[in-house]
């Protein structure tokens, strides 16, 4: 099945217009963050999300803007010692996180928050780190026990590629968290496109995070397709036909995301109409075979 397309609000360059015009062309998620937009991008969703409720939201927890870090001394849930980081995973810090992701969005229940990169914390220590992590789902469990989150993830950028955590030990993390309850882990998001390519080429092969992920019932968003909107200039219209005759190449390099096993979101950040239909078109397009997939890859990986 052909992943769905979401609009990415990070280095989204017009929040808002973007939102109406991804709503109105039935997108079903909006992928949001409180340091997206210098710390705005929550605000700027909210006339979009008043006009169109059933449009869902995946936000975050994790980074801070240095406004946000003082306010979140002021409140009493960070030291000042620790926000020159401009992270935390620390419980209090994410149940204030929390509460202040449905102030800026307008909503009383968030549909999905992830920690942010939760790789920053304790780098290179996966005891301490997984601590981190079970408090921190713990933490939004009890959102999710008061009727303030529906569900809860992750979004990496080099976590789950470099094992700091593996998608196996999230789900016993959030099981431990959930205290032989029913856990509410729901998500993970990663990078995956033709420069990083080490999910699909995993997922061909029956492993990775992405089937793990997809094999457990949670969502999988792909982040960066177009690497940052380089990928397209990286792209000869040679390779483009290679992957589907008669696409761009920025099409070409998002048909071959949305159409890697386990995915089921693909996140976006397009501006433009134009560029929203040009995605919008190749997320139509029907999905590129396991062995076409497996074809582009081993082209690009040849030296």
């Amino acid at each position: 099945m052909t992943a769905q397309l979401v609009l990415g609000t990070y280095r989204c360059r017009a929040i808002p217009e973007a939102a109406v015009r991804a709503a109105a062309s039935g997108t079903q998620w909006i992928d949001t963050a409180p340091n997206y937009a210098t710390g705005h991008a929550q605000t700027l969703l909210v006339p979009a999300l008043a006009a169109h409720p059933t449009l869902r939201v995946s936000t975050k927890a994790g980074y801070f803007t240095a406004a946000t870090g003082a306010d979140a001394v002021n409140a009493g849930v960070l030291t000042e010692d620790q926000t020159p980081a401009g992270h935390s995973l620390a419980p209090q810090y994410v149940r204030w996180q929390i509460r202040r992701n449905r102030e800026q969005l307008g909503r009383d229940r968030l549909d999905l928050v992830l920690l942010h990169n939760p790789e920053r914390t304790h780098p290179g220590d996966r005891p301490a780190l997984h601590h981190a992590i079970r408090d921190a789902f713990a933490a939004l469990e009890e959102a999710v026990a008061a009727g303030h989150v529906a569900g809860y993830g992750i979004a990496t950028w080099a976590g789950l590629e470099e094992e700091a955590f593996t998608v196996e030990e999230l789900l016993t993390l959030a099981a431990e968290a959930a205290g032989g309850q029913r856990h509410h882990l729901a998500a993970v998001q990663l990078p995956v496109s033709l420069v990083t390519m080490t999910p699909i080429t995993q997922a061909l092969h029956g492993g990775g995070p992405l089937p793990a992920a997809a094999g457990a019932g949670l969502r999988v968003m792909a982040s960066a397709p177009l690497h940052g909107g380089e990928l397209p200039g990286m792209v000869d219209q040679e390779l483009a036909g290679l992957i589907r005759p008669g696409l761009t190449p920025a099409q070409a390099c998002l048909l071959a995301v949305v159409s890697c096993p386990g995915a089921t979101d693909v996140l976006l950040a397009a501006s433009g109409a134009s560029h929203w239909k040009e995605a919008s078109d190749a997320v139509a397009q029907p999905s590129l075979t396991a062995a076409k997939l497996r074809e582009i890859t081993g082209v690009l990986a040849s030296p």
